[in-house]
C-alpha cells in the first residue's frame, strides 16, 4: 500500500502528515508498562511521545522524556480518545468530529470497529466520507484515521460509496463495478490498518456505562 500506509511513491500523503502519526495510530494502548511494572497504579501506558516515537508509554516512562512533546490517551466506550485542544498544537484536524467528554472536546484516533447500519438512500444524514458514520453537519470524518484515506491522494469517495456488487444510480459496466468493489476493501483495509488491538477490558472499564448525547455548542456528549 501507498502513502502513509506503505510509503509509496505514487502517493503524496506521506510529506502531508508528520512521521510520528502513523505510529500514533497504529499504538495498542493501556497496557501494563513492562519496565514499571512494579508500579501499578503509575504503570498504565496512555501517554506518547512526538519526538521519541517509541511506542506507548506510562506517566513513569516521562521522567526520560524532558522536554519533549508528549501526549495523553484517554479511553471513550473502549476506544481511543484524544483531547481537541492537546491534539490540535501539533496536528490539523479540520474537518473531524468532536465530542465532549467530562467537559473536554475530544476526536476518536481511528475508525470505531462497531459497525453503524449505512443511512437509506434518500436520506437526509451527514456520514463519514470513508466509513459512513453518522456526523453532525458541519463534520467530514469521525476519526483522524478516516481523515488520512479520505484526504489521501488515490481516495475515490464516490467508488468507496458504490455498494459491493450492487446496481448504482448509472449504467456502470460489470468491470467498473467490480473494480470499485476492490477498491472499496483496500481502502477498508486501510483504515484497519490504523487500528491497534483492544486490550482486555478492565472490571473498572465494564462499570463505565454511557450514553451519547448532543451537546449545545456542537459535537456530541458521550459518557464512559
Amino acid at each position: 500500500m501507498g502513502g502513509v500506509y506503505g510509503g509509496g511513491e505514487d502517493d503524496d500523503s506521506s510529506s502531508k502528515w508528520p512521521p510520528w502519526l502513523r505510529p500514533l495510530l497504529q499504538s495498542s494502548f493501556f497496557g501494563q508498562c513492562k519496565v514499571h511494572a512494579a508500579a501499578a497504579h503509575k504503570s498504565e501506558c496512555n501517554m506518547f511521545c512526538l519526538d521519541c516515537v517509541d511506542g506507548p508509554l506510562c506517566s513513569l516512562c516521562l521522567n526520560f522524556h524532558k522536554d519533549h512533546r508528549p501526549i495523553q490517551i484517554r479511553r471513550s466506550s473502549y476506544h481511543d480518545v484524544i483531547r481537541v485542544g492537546e491534539i490540535q498544537k501539533y496536528l490539523d484536524i479540520t474537518g473531524v468530529q468532536t465530542y465532549i467528554i467530562n467537559s473536554a472536546k475530544i476526536v476518536f484516533l481511528n475508525q470505531r470497529r462497531r459497525p453503524q447500519p449505512r443511512p437509506g438512500k434518500g436520506a437526509a444524514t451527514n456520514t463519514c466520507c470513508v466509513c459512513d458514520r453518522s456526523l453532525l453537519d458541519s463534520f467530514t470524518f469521525c476519526s483522524i484515521g478516516c481523515k488520512i484515506v479520505g484526504t489521501s491522494k488515490n481516495f475515490d469517495k464516490e467508488k468507496i460509496r458504490m455498494d459491493d456488487g450492487g446496481a448504482s444510480d448509472s449504467d456502470e459496466s460489470s468491470e467498473s463495478m467490480n473494480a470499485a468493489s476492490i477498491h472499496k476493501q483496500v481502502v477498508r483495509s486501510k483504515v484497519q490498518g490504523f487500528t491497534p488491538s483492544t486490550p482486555p477490558q478492565t472490571a473498572a472499564a465494564k462499570r463505565r456505562k454511557g450514553v451519547p448525547r448532543r451537546a449545545p455548542t456542537g459535537g456530541l456528549l458521550l459518557g464512559y
